[in-house]
Formats: structure tokens, C-alpha cells, sequence
């Protein structure tokens, strides 16, 4: 791997471990305040994470200049996968089978991880990395962080 992608690789956990954080402080929330089941909690809260996420790893991680409304859609086309199939699984392992609440979150926040960052890096933002005036600007500085 190199230094770029490690680099890449460093700012999505980063700004994944925000979005986590976000996620689990709603679904804290809502799990602990209202008497709801599982999944809405867990929707709400992902919902919320997703936009932070999108928001950041565009920007930064991924630097992309490529059309937002694009760029939405197919993380938009991503969620309406993951997000029936981590709600489903999430109420049958909480709300069926009684697994602490926390810990099925957790195993979903995991499974987001993992494949939101190959799909973003392969998919959404494939041709456009490091296209952005963020890019642009480190590109200027050179690789010692420097004016060329």
C-alpha cells in the first residue's frame, strides 16, 4: 500500500470513528429515553452518521470534486442494501434472539465500516479522488508539505 492510500485509509477510520460515535450517542439516546424497539433507534442513528461520514470522507479522505447529487445517489444505493439488511439483522439478534443492543450495533457499525470504505474507494469515488482544491493545495505544497 502506498503512502497515499495509507494516508486515505488513516482519515476514513478517523472520521469513521466520529460517525461512531455520533451513531452510538443517538442510538444511546433513543434506546435509553424512549421505550422504542431495535430498529428505529438504530435507523435514526444512521442516518445521522451517514450524512457526518459522507460529508467528511468526500471532502477529505477521499477529495472528490465529482457531482454531490451523483456521488449521493450511489451512497444513497448503497443504504438502501445495507441498511434493510443491518435492520433486519439487528432486530432478529435484539429484538428476537435478545442480544444486548449495543453489541449488535457494534457488529453493525463493523460490517459499515468495512464495506462503506470499499465501496466509496471502488465505487462512488473511483474516478474522481483527489480531484478537489483540497487535493489541489497539497498537490502545490509537493510531498515534503513544502512550496514547490
Amino acid at each position: 500500500m502506498n503512502r497515499k492510500e495509507l494516508l486515505r485509509s488513516l482519515k476514513f477510520i478517523l472520521f469513521s470513528l466520529s460517525a461512531g460515535i455520533i451513531e452510538l450517542g443517538v442510538f444511546s439516546l433513543l434506546n435509553e429515553l424512549t421505550g422504542w424497539s431495535y430498529w428505529p433507534c438504530y435507523l435514526i442513528a444512521l442516518t445521522l452518521s451517514v450524512v457526518w461520514n459522507f460529508t467528511l470522507n468526500r471532502r477529505y479522505t477521499f477529495q472528490s470534486a465529482s457531482n454531490v447529487p451523483r456521488a449521493m445517489a450511489l451512497v444513497l444505493a448503497f443504504y438502501c442494501v445495507f441498511t434493510p439488511a443491518s435492520t433486519w439483522l439487528g432486530h432478529y439478534l435484539a429484538d428476537v434472539l435478545g442480544w444486548n443492543e449495543y453489541l449488535v450495533t457494534a457488529l453493525n457499525m463493523i460490517a459499515n465500516f468495512v464495506l462503506e470504505f470499499l465501496y466509496d474507494r471502488f465505487v462512488v469515488f473511483r474516478d474522481s479522488l483527489d480531484t478537489n482544491s483540497v487535493a489541489r493545495r497539497a498537490e502545490k505544497r509537493g510531498p515534503s508539505g513544502g512550496d514547490r
